[in-house]
């Protein structure tokens, strides 16, 4: 199949997303089709890539200077530690602006090597290759880059789009099914809040998709990135329709944060069980008809998705939980920011509830 390319215009910076299969093996090419030239650059690796990729890379690139920098990606390196190590890099190389730092691996390695980016001499040219499903289909469109602190996930980062994003299906075969299963988190939040037609799609093609068979995983992954580039390209800095894309993210924040971002629970699994807190607590207030909470639902049982929050907590980490959502950063007072959903393709933003009617939602939640 023909790799199929994607447009994305910001007010910060045009660029392109090129979906296809084995791209490692053209970078050069691809590179010089769309105009990125650079004399030196420095890959960051996510720890997990095989070998073998990163021999194809550099191969590819063979007539730069190259410099390799393995990453370890988990929630607790997405620090300002590991973007201090990487600038410390850029600084003693002697990097210049119009050089390039390319990013490889999952959601985590493209954040912290972006706002790296966006960094050193206030910006230098940054190319994102996605190697988890989740990253290639949210992560690496939108320019949102950051690092966790104690206080909570993503409250230091920048807004810096990248030059390039090439989106390689080969990676996704080393990938194990939970990894897959939280990638498809995200293509299901895009087709709740913005495509019926995409929605009824994936309804009937998940088991193909979770299969990685071709043409059924480029279309999802392609019709995916269109739904998060016609929301940023009118709202690049989150003033508005943006916040669309936070659906179900303020309850799988705080889950996330509340089992200190362990393993027991990865970031699509998180937004999954977020997604089906919002669904409820959205037919709780009436708001979403009934046909489609159903829909929803039944999906995420026949797709085997993680359902049921109570699995992974107890009623005495409900205070926990709480406290991280009353501290996100979506937040404007001290009331609690949701998106909800209407039904789907229509999703509601800036409802805020008090911490006491949500509390007795989830207590609600966790005893069922």
């Amino acid at each position: 199949m023909k790799p199929i390319k994607l447009k994305i215009n910001t007010k910060a910076q045009n660029y392109s997303i090129i979906i296809g299969v084995n791209l490692v093996n053209n970078i050069s090419k691809i590179l010089k089709q769309n105009s990125i030239n650079f004399k030196q650059c420095l890959l960051i690796v996510d720890k997990n890539i095989s070998k073998k990729y990163i021999y194809k890379i550099k191969k590819s690139l063979n007539k730069k200077k190259l410099y390799v920098h393995i990453f370890r990606a988990n929630e607790i390196n997405k620090s300002l530690n590991s973007v201090n190590k990487i600038l410390d890099i850029l600084l003693h190389k002697n990097f210049s602006r119009e050089d390039c730092v390319i990013s490889i691996g999952g959601g985590i390695t493209g954040d912290i090597t972006g706002f790296a980016a966006s960094l050193f001499k206030r910006g230098l040219k940054f190319i994102n290759i996605p190697t988890t499903l989740l990253s290639q289909v949210d992560s690496s469109i939108g320019g949102k880059t950051g690092v966790n602190t104690k206080y909570g996930k993503n409250l230091i980062g920048s807004f810096y789009q990248p030059n390039l994003v090439i989106t390689d299906i080969q990676f996704l075969k080393t990938l194990p099914k939970r990894e897959l299963i939280c990638g498809y988190g995200e293509i299901l939040k895009h087709s709740l809040i913005a495509n019926k037609n995409f929605y009824n799609f994936l309804d009937k093609n998940n088991d193909k998709i979770l299969n990685l068979s071709s043409p059924f995983i480029e279309k999802a992954i392609y019709e995916s990135c269109k739904i998060k580039k016609n929301v940023v390209e009118k709202d690049e800095k989150e003033k508005g329709l943006r916040k669309i894309l936070n659906f179900g993210h303020t309850f799988a924040h705080a889950y996330e944060a509340s089992l200190g971002y362990s393993k027991k629970l990865n970031h699509g699994e998180a937004v999954i069980l977020g997604m089906q807190s919002a669904l409820r607590f959205s037919l709780k207030n009436n708001l979403i008809q009934m046909q489609d909470y159903h829909s929803i639902l039944k999906h995420v049982s026949n797709a085997n998705l993680p359902s049921k929050i109570n699995k992974y907590f107890k009623i005495k980490d409900l205070n926990k939980i709480l406290s991280f959502m009353t501290k996100d950063k979506k937040n404007n007072s001290n009331k609690i920011s949701l998106v909800l959903l209407k039904k789907i393709g229509y999703p509601i933003i800036n409802r805020e509830y008090q911490k006491n009617i949500l509390s007795k939602f989830l207590k609600n939640e966790l005893e069922n």
